[in-house]
């Protein structure tokens, strides 16, 4: 089993943790969702989110994030299906805005479909695979053995890095969520407010089409 230097691993958790704390989709989107849903709510798209990174790793290991480079169509069909999840989600959020606070408790989104919510969210961002293909050959030597089990170990590292910044973005975001949402108003206006990241974040996704 390949073991990269600490001199590899050490840069790339550093960058990785800064790139986690760089304001962009995921980390606004477990802002939005911690902060309507509360503190588990939070942590379980977080662990969705990083459960899509393994997606990625994978589709860089085996080369998938190259077929997104270069057939422009299955891109396109990506971000597209990425922009009107989003899309579905901001109209939840803002038809919540106007619900009573007891009938926003009793339908309560199940903490598999907020699972299963940070999976897709992240996993339709075509840009992360992208990215993870520019990124991780980077801190890869073909010196130091088989560049896949090397892209695995640095994945790893990325998405522990990524639960460690998230997971506190989530636990802040919920707690602040929970002391608002002590109110009807304060509940529609954190509401409303996810409606508007949700919808901005599918119009920034839809403007990068090509």
């Amino acid at each position: 089993m390949i073991t990269l230097p600490l001199d590899v691993l050490l840069p790339f958790s550093i960058a990785a943790i800064a790139l986690a704390w760089t304001p962009g989709p995921d980390n606004l989107f477990v802002l939005a969702q911690a902060a309507q849903h509360g503190r588990a709510a939070g942590l379980i798209i977080t662990l969705g989110l990083c459960s899509g990174l393994i997606i990625h790793t994978s589709a860089v290991v085996f080369g998938l994030a190259a077929v997104l480079q270069t057939t422009p169509i299955a891109l396109l069909a990506v971000q597209v299906a990425g922009a009107l999840y989003l899309l579905y989600l901001a109209q939840g959020a803002w038809r919540a805005a106007a619900a009573p606070l007891q009938a926003a408790e009793a339908r309560r989104t199940p903490l598999y479909a907020l699972y299963g919510r940070g999976i897709l969210m992240n996993a339709t961002n075509p840009k992360v695979s992208l990215f993870f293909l520019a990124f991780l050959p980077q801190f890869a030597d073909p010196i130091r053995g088989p560049l896949s089990a090397q892209f695995i170990q640095l994945g790893l590292v990325f998405i522990a890095a990524t639960l460690l910044v998230f997971g506190t973005i989530a636990l802040l975001a919920g707690t602040i969520g929970q002391w608002l949402t002590d109110t009807p108003r304060a509940q529609r206006a954190v509401n409303g407010v996810a409606a508007c990241v949700f919808l901005g974040l599918a119009v920034r996704l839809l403007a990068d089409l090509h």
